[in-house]
């Protein structure tokens, strides 16, 4: 008898123990990020100012440090949820991944990194775009948003010819240091420009030696820079999960939009602890003004057409992937009604 109730008292612990593991798992969300950026405020906002709690949420976020490998970690099962820029859900449809991932928010709407070069030329004093003739340029990662878009940018807006080499080209534009090493690689004296997102931008020019020559967000608008990625199957078995993730990132950006300057300091301060803050402040009212936070989650069709135009342009498409097959808009949709 004693040992029937020893086997009872030991089945009840790991029961309890069962329960107590999968109520932490189902509060739990595993996101990815491409890189760690100002870029993305509404999302440290709701995690700063205790949105994500409200909601019974918990927040595990990961800096992945490029989309491929984002893309990698939702396919893998490691992550719930990848910020990340949608082209990489193009390229595994294209390559034919069946039950794919799917955007089912957009956060930005335009480039935003800026063109950084050496305050020892000239020209960078009285910047201007055909001054580009004859340099090189540490684009980015073959493949994504930052070099792609400033290729298009290069050659449709200012008819320059880019490429790998200078024959034939009139700029150098390196595809091959990887995203998160561009900066270093500058800095370490490679190339004449390169593009970079803030903090690391302003952080960057407040060295003498470097300046700010343009933010690519001017030039091309209405682009699905950055968005929100996950499973198909993760958003039809977790979808409470995915709309409470969505109320909390809403009230992330309305709080953003409306705060004053020392509120926005004081919510993001501590994703950006090291940031000086009136840095930190600089950068956000250079995005807001950039109108580089969407004002809504929606992915429309017109800004996926945007991006395949700029995709095509950097000779990356297989074919077009049609837009109702890759972009659920039913969970933006609800928060933004």
């Amino acid at each position: 008898m004693k040992k029937i109730s020893v086997l009872l008292v030991i089945f009840m612990s790991i029961f309890t123990l069962s329960l107590t593991a999968c109520g932490k798992n189902d509060n739990k969300l595993r996101i990815s990020e491409v890189t760690h950026s100002v870029f993305y405020a509404p999302l440290y906002v709701a995690m700063n100012m205790g949105y994500f709690d409200e909601e019974g949420l918990e927040i595990e976020l990961t800096n992945a440090g490029g989309s491929d490998t984002v893309m990698s970690s939702l396919t893998s099962n490691s992550a719930d949820i990848g910020l990340m820029g949608p082209e990489s859900v193009i390229y595994v449809r294209n390559n034919g991944m069946k039950n794919a991932p799917k955007i089912f928010a957009q956060l930005t709407a335009c480039d935003g990194s800026y063109l950084i070069g050496r305050a020892s030329n000239p020209a960078n004093a009285n910047f201007d775009w055909q001054s580009l003739k004859g340099k090189y340029i540490i684009a980015g990662r073959k493949g994504g948003m930052p070099a792609m878009t400033l290729k298009y940018i290069l050659e449709k807006n200012y008819n320059l010819t880019t490429g790998l080499s200078g024959e034939n080209v009139d700029v150098i534009l390196d595809t091959v240091i990887e995203f998160n090493l561009t900066t270093s690689a500058f800095l370490g004296g490679t190339g004449d420009y390169v593009t970079m997102f803030d903090p690391v931008a302003s952080q960057t020019v407040q060295n003498a030696n470097y300046v700010n020559v343009a933010a690519l967000g001017d030039e091309v608008k209405d682009v699905p820079y950055t968005c929100f990625v996950a499973n198909s199957d993760y958003l039809s078995k977790h979808s409470d999960k995915v709309e409470k993730f969505m109320r909390a990132l809403k009230k992330g950006y309305d709080y953003l939009v409306k705060a004053t300057d020392d509120e926005i300091v004081a919510s993001l301060k501590k994703s950006f602890a090291d940031t000086d803050d009136g840095l930190l402040l600089a950068s956000v009212k250079s995005y807001k003004q950039l109108g580089a936070y969407a004002d809504s989650f929606v992915l429309k069709q017109s800004s996926w057409d945007m991006l395949h135009k700029i995709i095509d342009n950097a000779g990356e498409l297989k074919g077009n992937v049609n837009y109702a097959d890759a972009v659920d808009t039913s969970f933006a949709q609800k928060v933004m009604a």
